[in-house]
Parts: C-alpha cells; sequence; structure tokens
C-alpha cells in the first residue's frame, strides 16, 4: 500500500473509516498524548475512541437547537440506549456533574406523512445532552458498550434533521392545530402562505422565522407532494429493499452455511439453514443476532446474562481487548482477571469454585489479543458444567473459518469489522447463543424481551456485499501470515513472535481447529530492543493504524496504543510495551516488505 499522511483515514479517501494513519512511532506516543501535531491531522479515527466528525457535526446542530450552551451532546439510535447511558452517567460521574442532564428523543414527524421506505428504516436519533463535567462519563459509556450511532446513520438523519423532518417524540404524538400544519420541502412543493414562528436561541433570546403552512386540512395535493419529497429526497438514497436478505445472507455466512454469492433479490437462491451448521445440532438462524459492533455483541451478552441469571462477579479469562474487562468491571457486580490465561491460572480459579465461590460467566478471547495465546477451552467448559457459569468466547482472531469453539460454548461473539468485511469501511457484531446450552431458553427469553436491532439499514448492505468473499481471503491471509513468521522467527533481532502455531498454547488451538482451517491473520513480535522496534515500525511499507482484519496489512505498537497510561500493568501479564501488532492482509510481496524493515533496524547503534 502506499505511503499514507499522518492522520489520513484507512483506507484514503474513505468517508467511514475504521483506522487512521499513524505512520511512525512518534506519531502513536503524539496521539496519545493528546498532542496538536497529530490530533489536528486526523480527519477520523477508530470509531469508539474518536467520534466521527459527522456524528460531531450532528451532536453540535442538536445542542444549538434543544440545548444550551453549556451542554454536549452525545448521540444514540434508540430511547433505551440514550437511558442506559443516563443511568451509566447518574451512577459513575460526581452530582457536580449532573446539572441540565437530559435525553431528547427525535423520529419522523408523522405530519409529513413519509413514505414506508423511509419510515422503515427508524431514522430515528436520541441524544444525551449534558454538562462537560460529565461528558467524559458518556464518552465511557459510549466507548464501552458500543451504543452509539454509527456515523451513516447520523449523516442520514442530519439530512432529515436539517430538513425539519425530525421532531420530539413527545410532539410527535400530539398532532398539530390543522390550521397550522407545517410543510417542508423545496419550494416547489410549497404554500405560499406562511405562519410567523417564535423560538427561543441557546442564549436565550427570540427570533422569528417564517414557515410555510398548510391552510387546510383536506388538501390532498400536499400531502402528495411532501410525500413525494421525501422518497425523491431519501427513499432513492437509502434503498431498503434488500436489508431484510442481506441480514439473513450475514447470518447464514456466519453460520457457515452460506459460502457463495447470491442474488440477494431472490429468496430461493439462499442455502437451507442447516440444523447441525457449526458441529451444534438444533441451530438455527435466528440465533444469531446481528449487532452495531463488536463491543456491543460483548456488552449485550454480559447485559443478557445479569438478566437471565442471578447477577454475579464474572472472569476474564486471559489478556483482552481493553474494552471487554471495563465492561464487566464497570456494569455489574464486577470481575476477577486472569491475565496470562495460563493453567495455573485455571488451577487458581477451580479451587475457588471447589471452594464455594461462584460466577455469571467466564470471557475469554480465542486466540486473545495481541498475545494469540488459546485457553483451554475442554477444561473450562469442564468446569462451567460442574459448577454453573456460562462461557462466552469472542472468536474475532480465530474466525470460524479457522476454527470452531461453539461447541465449547454457550455464546460466541464476533466483530464483523475486522476480517468479516475487511474493506475496514463498516462497523458491525455478532453473537451466537448456542441451541444446546444449559442456559438457552432463559438468554432467548431474555432477548425476546430486551433486544434492540438498531444496525443501521445501510451498514447492513455495506457488510453483506464485503463479506461475499470472506472465506477466500482467510486462505490468502493465513498463508500470508505464516510466511511473515518464518521470516520473522529467522532474524536474530527478533525476540519472539505470538502466533498460534508457535505459541505453548497451540494445543489448545489445535482442538478447535477445523481440517481445512490456518492459524489466522493476526501476529505480534518483539524486537531486541524499543530502538529496534521503531526502526522496524517507521520503515515498514504496510498501512500504520489501529484496528485488525483488513484486506491489506495493517500494523501497529498496540501496547502503546490500547495500554499507554497502564504500560506497567500490561507487563506484568507479560504484555511487552514494545510490542508490533500486524495483521496481515492480501499483499503479494509482504516477505520482501518485512525483509526490508528488518534491513533497516539492523542499522540501528545501540549502546551496550
Amino acid at each position: 500500500m502506499p505511503s499514507i499522511e499522518l492522520g489520513d483515514s484507512i483506507p484514503p479517501n474513505t468517508a467511514h473509516a475504521v483506522s487512521v494513519s499513524l505512520p511512525t512511532w512518534k506519531s502513536n506516543i503524539g496521539y496519545e498524548e493528546g498532542q496538536e501535531w497529530v490530533i489536528g491531522t486526523m480527519v477520523t479515527g477508530y470509531p469508539r475512541f474518536f467520534i466521527h466528525k459527522s456524528i460531531q457535526a450532528f451532536a453540535r446542530d442538536i445542542v444549538a437547537k434543544y440545548g444550551t450552551v453549556e451542554h454536549q451532546a452525545m448521540l444514540f439510535p434508540t430511547r433505551k440506549t440514550a437511558t442506559r447511558c443516563l443511568e451509566f452517567i447518574r451512577d459513575k460521574a460526581p452530582q457536580s456533574a449532573l446539572a441540565g442532564l437530559s435525553a431528547i428523543h427525535l423520529v419522523l414527524d408523522p405530519a409529513k406523512k413519509p413514505p414506508e421506505s423511509l419510515q422503515s428504516a427508524t431514522p430515528s436519533i436520541s441524544a444525551v445532552l449534558c454538562s462537560a463535567e460529565a461528558f467524559p462519563f458518556a464518552k465511557q459509556y459510549w466507548q464501552h458498550s458500543g451504543d452509539g450511532v454509527s456515523s451513516r446513520r447520523a449523516e442520514f438523519c442530519h439530512g432529515l434533521f436539517k430538513e425539519n423532518l425530525l421532531i420530539p417524540a413527545d410532539h410527535a404524538s400530539s398532532p398539530r392545530p390543522a390550521q397550522q400544519k407545517l410543510c417542508r420541502g423545496p419550494k416547489r412543493y410549497r404554500r405560499n402562505a406562511s405562519v410567523d414562528d417564535t423560538t427561543s436561541t441557546s442564549n436565550g433570546t427570540q427570533q422569528h422565522q417564517q414557515y410555510p403552512v398548510k391552510l387546510t386540512d383536506d388538501d390532498p395535493t400536499d400531502t402528495l407532494e411532501t410525500s413525494r419529497f421525501l422518497e425523491e429526497r431519501y427513499g432513492r438514497n437509502l434503498d431498503l429493499s434488500l436489508v431484510p436478505n442481506a441480514k439473513s445472507a450475514i447470518r447464514r455466512r456466519i453460520a457457515g452455511v452460506l459460502t457463495e454469492n447470491i442474488d440477494l433479490k431472490s429468496t430461493t437462491a439462499f442455502p437451507t439453514m442447516d440444523s447441525n451448521a457449526r458441529g451444534i445440532s438444533n441451530f438455527k438462524e435466528d440465533d444469531i443476532y446481528l449487532v452495531p459492533c463488536g463491543m456491543n455483541a460483548i456488552f449485550t451478552t454480559h447485559q443478557t446474562l445479569l438478566k437471565a441469571r442471578e447477577p454475579r462477579k464474572s472472569i476474564n479469562f486471559g489478556f483482552p481487548y481493553v474494552d471487554t474487562l471495563k465492561i464487566l468491571q464497570k456494569f455489574g457486580p464486577g470481575a476477577i482477571f486472569y491475565g496470562r490465561g495460563s493453567s495455573e491460572d485455571l488451577d487458581d480459579l477451580e479451587s475457588r469454585l471447589q471452594n464455594g465461590e461462584r460466577f455469571l460467566g467466564l470471557f475469554c478471547e480465542f486466540p486473545g489479543n495481541p498475545l494469540l495465546s488459546c485457553p483451554d477451552l475442554v477444561r473450562i467448559r469442564r468446569l462451567a458444567d460442574t459448577y454453573d457459569f456460562a462461557v462466552v468466547v469472542d472468536e474475532t482472531v480465530g474466525t470460524f473459518v479457522n476454527v470452531n469453539v461453539l461447541p465449547y460454548a454457550d455464546v460466541v461473539v464476533s466483530s464483523l469489522t475486522k476480517i468479516f468485511s475487511g474493506d475496514c469501511n463498516v462497523m458491525g457484531g455478532s453473537l451466537i447463543l448456542n441451541p444446546n446450552s444449559r442456559y438457552y431458553a432463559s438468554l432467548k427469553s431474555v432477548m425476546a424481551a430486551e433486544f434492540e436491532d438498531t444496525y443501521w439499514a445501510e451498514d447492513v448492505i455495506f457488510m453483506e456485499r464485503n463479506s461475499r468473499d470472506f472465506r477466500s481471503r482467510i486462505d490468502r491471509v493465513n498463508a500470508n501470515a505464516e510466511a511473515i513468521c518464518e521470516v520473522l522467527v529467522a532474524h536474530p533481532l527478533v525476540t519472539k513472535v505470538y502466533y498460534p502455531k508457535y505459541n505453548e498454547s497451540r494445543p489448545n488451538y489445535e482442538v478447535c481447529k477445523l481440517p481445512n482451517g490456518g492459524y489466522g491473520g493476526l501476529l505480534s513480535c518483539t524486537l531486541k530492543t524499543k530502538a529496534h522496534a521503531m526502526a522496524f515500525y517507521d520503515a515498514l511499507e504496510t498501512a500504520k493504524g489501529p484496528s485488525l482484519g483488513t484486506n491489506f496489512t495493517l500494523t501497529s505498537p498496540y501496547v502503546v496504543l490500547a495500554h499507554y497510561q497502564e504500560l506497567d500493568w500490561a507487563a506484568g501479564y507479560g504484555v511487552d510495551p514494545d510490542l508490533l501488532r500486524i495483521s496481515v492482509g492480501l499483499e503479494d510481496d509482504l516477505t520482501d516488505i518485512f525483509a526490508r524493515a528488518l534491513k533497516v533496524a539492523e542499522g540501528v547503534q545501540v549502546s551496550e
């Protein structure tokens, strides 16, 4: 991939990219420390750490119309998600931060007679309005839960908002008097009469605006023209007819029964859902739930377990992605943390269980990120069956093409944002309920009562399109990753390569590895010194930034990005602060690229 300038999106010129270019080690440090020479160049960032600029713009407009000069806004797709954020702020923030805390729920104005094609998208927005002191707590909830709006939803709904087509939900249920029924739209659709409307601005002053009005309540032409305007302006930009089939195609790919491209316009082209898919009997398509991002799959699973079972502490087993542990710690009774995920850790857990301690569930990654170690799922499953706790496995890194973890799990979660999509331009996540789990009935009941499908239609369409060649891409990525590992393992400057094929936990991986599976597309390595690691990183001719699972190779000093404020803590679990994580792509010349970067690192002069 050609060099990408600091702060540009990865991929370049991609409005909804999910990574940003940090091409030097120094720029990663600058990002973590909030230095303007880095932050000021960023056109985007990883979507749960950087609020997309289209979301920021929409939030500002909502505050300008419905808030005060003291307010900031965090945007969510529904009233329920915004309410959870409000509850989190009230629970975590100091009393002084709660002044002015509220939410506004915006929905389509029914008076505009929006066409069915627009209504079915449910383009709603709920904004949490809060003080500057409370905003960091709103952002914590937004980051950990994955409940926030996607950038595509924000862009689409912002357009409706600017046309005055989104109104507060409490207004939507109260029809306006007939003589002052408003009618928006381009001039060719407007009536000539108008009425003054006095509104208060955010600083308390009043301003007068003139709006066109409908003079009578029985003019069918006006309703027809307004509806026509909405259909032309928005309906054609958001074709929803294929969304149900797109969701079904995604779910069936996850189930493993859809392996070919199909025509979404033809339901007869869909393969039959095999009840024994993924090695599990009684498996149904509706056991797979699609959510806006991978972290939301973990958050939703944890919340569902808390409602389905007696609330207890959870177990985080193995060194996790940063927000998984935060979810377990902050949203419920807490968690115990086994950061190494070793057999000794399982010994300690078993001792606790034998002494009477009980837990809600055990959460783990297979393999883990960034050390690529694999927990002993056979033993974990045996302990879970004996001592009554759920097992939740994140298969994002391993992928269901390489491994099958579902027989050992009650719930399997994944970030579809990563290699399932590959194009680095859309978010998504999934969770699978094992139909043979002892908790299946209770989990299914809670999901039926509580689950909201907030996965935005445009994101669904992009995810389905991107995932059509998922299986063939995995095969190439597996081969490329092994080739890079061979280059790294053979080089004297490389002190450690972390990859399922080379790790001590390989036997645990092999238990779940499918006959035609490989070892995945993610690996990490350490070099002799920090100076060598920095030189190697700076010289690498790959994209460099956060995220993983892209169709192109993407490298990052992962521990710096994920744990900069807790490097010593991470090191205590064997995670080297100078570790480099490499997400391997589809390129043909990767071994040469890595050999050249190692050659540059060889030139580093290190004083003894």
